[in-house]
Parts: structure tokens; sequence; C-alpha cells
């Protein structure tokens, strides 16, 4: 069926490689490392909420604010690439094997290199459930859904982003690991099986999977013709910011964190903004794929120097985000020992990365000095990469980074 399908004029251009998917994805990946530089280098990362009106100031907060872009256009485009992927390839077989695989690679990537990386414990006592392993989570379950209509598995997408805000905080599940799957499923948790060891779920599997379902269920936009693919991204956005506007404004659904006016115009601005991440409701879906439907028509047709150099990212973005945990994690190291701290002053254990919690790290404005620094350092080796795995398509393993 799909080959039949794969002859029509509408899936002509399905061997054409969308450049705004890889630019708007290296932007994501590069302002992902602006919110890893500042939970490592920041001097009161540790001790201070950035979201927090208490004590954040507009420059802080907007800093932590615009990374929410991330992670949904991060799963959303891994949705929409396996989407594209599928209809290159044309093989549903080999297509579910490679998402099966892949899925549980990244699961396992997670927890040993990314967790290492995240920690630098070689004990690992601390386990953290993050957008990779949910990406992978994903990719095992679009596997077994892979041969239903894209428009299905897109529907079936967009009723968990619509209804998962209606489950309870808590569920129903008795016992710790009840109550551990219950929120490797749905909310974040935490938990200490044993003392000295801590599982932490951010990034609950099945809300993040709706966002990579309504992905490859949005993957036939990127095959028609580029005015239609522009209006529909256009539609796309108006009706995902119309949306979070309006339940925004009238608070009755689609967020359990309520705006409100606070001591400054500013701040009330931002309170209006600040919707919740974990796990991703409604408001926060709607806000930020809004933004990345935006992005995704404005950049299309850009070519420059600017948008080149985020496709080197988003070509490569597994390769970059490994490397850039342990460059970051590494330099935070330096820092501490160039600030007088000594091998045995640094924390390592449960919840630790190896720094004080207060009287350590850096000011915003050096934050950003570290990132931009970090993104530029990385840029020969993802280039590289990128030019390696594009030259050598018969090396199977390289899709798997």
């Amino acid at each position: 069926m799909l080959r039949t399908q794969a002859s029509t004029p509408l899936a002509q251009a399905r061997h054409t490689r969308v450049s705004s998917i890889d630019v708007v994805r290296g932007l994501a990946i590069v302002l992902m490392a602006l919110d890893h530089v500042r939970d490592l280098w920041h001097t009161t990362s540790l001790a201070q909420d950035p979201l927090s009106f208490d004590t954040t100031t507009p420059a802080l907060f907007l800093t932590r604010w615009v990374t929410h872009f991330c992670a949904p256009t991060f799963v959303f485009l891994a949705g929409t690439s396996a989407f594209l992927s599928l209809h290159r390839d044309g093989d549903y077989g080999r297509a579910q094997r490679f998402l099966l695989s892949r899925g549980v690679w990244l699961m396992v990537l997670e927890v040993t290199v990314i967790s290492f990386g995240i920690w630098f414990d070689i004990f690992f006592r601390t386990t953290m459930f993050q957008v990779i392993f949910a990406i992978g989570f994903g990719f095992v379950v679009l596997a077994a859904l892979l041969r239903l209509p894209a428009r299905v598995i897109g529907g079936l997408g967009l009723a968990i982003i619509l209804l998962h805000n209606l489950l309870p905080q808590a569920g129903p599940a008795e016992g710790m690991l009840g109550k551990f799957f219950y929120s490797l499923l749905f909310r974040p948790g935490f938990f200490q099986p044993s003392e000295g060891l801590s599982l932490l779920v951010a990034y609950p599997v099945i809300p993040w999977l709706g966002i990579l379902l309504l992905g490859f269920g949005f993957g036939p936009v990127f095959q028609k013709t580029a005015p239609k693919r522009r209006k529909l991204l256009w539609l796309s956005a108006a009706v995902a910011l119309g949306v979070f506007a309006v339940l925004r404004w009238v608070q009755v659904y689609g967020d359990p964190s309520p705006w409100a006016v606070q001591k400054t115009a500013m701040f009330t601005v931002l309170s209006f903004l600040n919707v919740t991440k974990y796990p991703p409701s409604l408001l926060y879906a709607a806000l930020f794929l809004g933004l990345m439907f935006l992005a995704l028509v404005l950049l299309e047709r850009a070519q420059n120097a600017f948008t080149r150099f985020l496709t080197v990212y988003g070509r490569v973005p597994l390769f970059f985000y490994l490397a850039h945990w342990y460059l970051i994690h590494t330099g935070m190291l330096l820092l501490m020992f160039w600030q007088g701290l000594t091998w045995k002053e640094l924390p390592f254990g449960s919840l630790e990365f190896g720094r004080p919690k207060t009287g350590v790290g850096v000011e915003l404005p050096y934050v950003y000095l570290v990132w931009i620094t970090v993104v530029l350092v990385l840029y020969p080796a993802c280039r590289w990469y990128s030019r390696y795995k594009a030259a050598h398509p018969e090396n199977k393993w390289l899709s798997y980074l």
C-alpha cells in the first residue's frame, strides 16, 4: 500500500530532505545547551528556582523559559522524521525493526552514558528518566502502531495531549513499585528504593508520547508542495497559539498552575507565560508547538550562514547531546578547582554532580559566555560527524547516533 501511495503526485518529493526541520532542530538543541550550562554553572541553580517570582529576575526567568522550546520541538520532530524516513524507504517491516531497536537503544543510553555524563558517578546512585528515554519509549510504541494511517496515529497523539491533564497527580497503585511505574508513565516523581539510591522521573513517557505521535501524524504536511506546506504551518501555528491564549486567559482547563497578577507588569506577563513542563500540560504543548510551527515556516526559505550553522547541529542531535553533557560537566569541575575547591570537597552521590549548592558557580552573563563557547567548541566535531555519516550510508550503526 505504501508504495502505491508513494507513486501519487503528492508524494513525489518524498526523497527531498526538508531543510527547515534540521534548522529548527538545530535551534532547539543549541538552546537546550543553554539550559544545561545554567543547571551546572549558574551560581544559584541548585538553591533557587529560576521560575519562582520570589527570587528570579526577568533575565533569569527568560533564560530558563526560552529553553522550554527545546523538548517539545525535539520530540515532535523525532516523530515527523520517523514518518519521512518511513516514506523514503517504503519498507514497513524494516522501519518497525529500526524504531524498536533505536527506541531500546535510546532508553539504555539514558540510564548509562547520559546518566554518567550528568552525574559523573561511577556508582550510578542517581538515575534520571529524561527526554531521551521518553523518545526511546515513543519509538517502541510507534513501532507497534506503524501500520495504522498517519492521521490515526496523529489523532491518538492529539488525544493524549488534550486529555492527560485529567489524570490524578498520584496514581491508584500501592507500594513503591506501583507508584514508580505510574510516575514513569504519567507524572514526574522521586523515589529512593534504598539509602543512597535515587530514581527521578522528569519526563513521564505518556504525555511526551502524545507529542511524538502528533509529530508523526503531521509528517504528511512535509510531503506537500512548499506553498501548501507553508499555509498549513501558518494555520497550525495560529490554532496552537490561539488555543493557548484563550484557555490561558480563562483558566478553565489545560494547565495546573494558574497565572496571577504579580508585583510588576513584567512579572504578570511572565506569569501568564509560565506554563507547566513537568509533565507537559496542554497549554505548554500548545504554546511551544505553536512557536515551533512559526519557526518552521519562517526559517524554511532562509538560506544564510546562521541557518547553515544550525543545520550542522540539527543533523546530528544525539551526537551533540551526548558530547555536550561531558564537555559542560568537565568544564564545571575545572571551574570548581579554579574557585578553590579540592577533589575531596566536591560532593558526589545521590542527586549530587560535584558542586556545592551555594558559594560557587558564575553569574548569568558568564553562563551565556560558557554556553556560546560550548556550542562553538562542538561545532567542528558535529560538522565532521555529519559529513562522515552522510558519506557512509553503508554503515548502518551510524543511524543510531
